[in-house]
């Protein structure tokens, strides 16, 4: 999917213990896209760990490292275009609405959620949701792309946007043709 989307910029959550299936899967997608993957523990126990369980199962490049609280790391991170972040152990909450996500929007992912509890709009604020699933894989995968975010009293393409009605009069017979946009 991170392929598909061609991200140049992908970000994850990593707690030890923790499965590496989603980092091997990433890290084919950046050898594919030639971006960067960024992988966030919280602190270097963690970072031995994470490394010594795909050190020999990636092929390509390694993922960067990061070791941290989550909030603060991926604070740091400019235009991310892809995220994966754990719902059970992470404050994911607070780490969707501090996150700086790429011009053309992004592929948010939770992952450990379950349907009833969880509701995008509660969590990304006033950005745009393009679309959103939520899949009974493991405990629960929720997938949602999020539109980039426009300027107030723009448009999509960065022009400024139009009036809602068109007004044509027609000069043979008088009469006001109102069509709206």
């Amino acid at each position: 999917m991170a392929a598909g989307w061609n991200a140049q910029m992908i970000a994850e959550t990593w707690c030890r213990g923790g499965d590496t299936s989603t980092s091997i899967g990433l890290s084919n997608a950046i050898h594919q896209t030639g971006g960067r993957h960024i992988c966030i523990v919280t602190n270097e126990d963690a970072k031995k760990e994470y490394l010594s369980k795909i050190t020999d199962k990636i092929t390509g490049i390694l993922p960067e490292v990061v070791v941290g609280a989550t909030e603060q790391a991926v604070q740091t991170l400019k235009g991310i275009d892809f995220l994966v972040v754990d719902c059970e152990e992470d404050d994911f909450s607070t780490i969707l609405k501090v996150a700086e996500l790429g011009q053309r929007g992004a592929v948010l992912v939770c992952t450990n959620v379950s349907l009833r509890d969880f509701r995008w709009h509660s969590v990304i604020g006033g950005l745009r949701i393009v679309r959103s699933v939520f899949l009974p894989v493991g405990k629960g995968l929720d997938i949602a792309h999020v539109g980039a975010a426009v300027e107030a009293g723009e448009s999509g393409s960065g022009g400024k946007m139009g009036r809602k009605w068109i007004r044509r009069f027609d000069r043979a017979s008088g009469e006001e043709y109102v069509i709206r946009r």
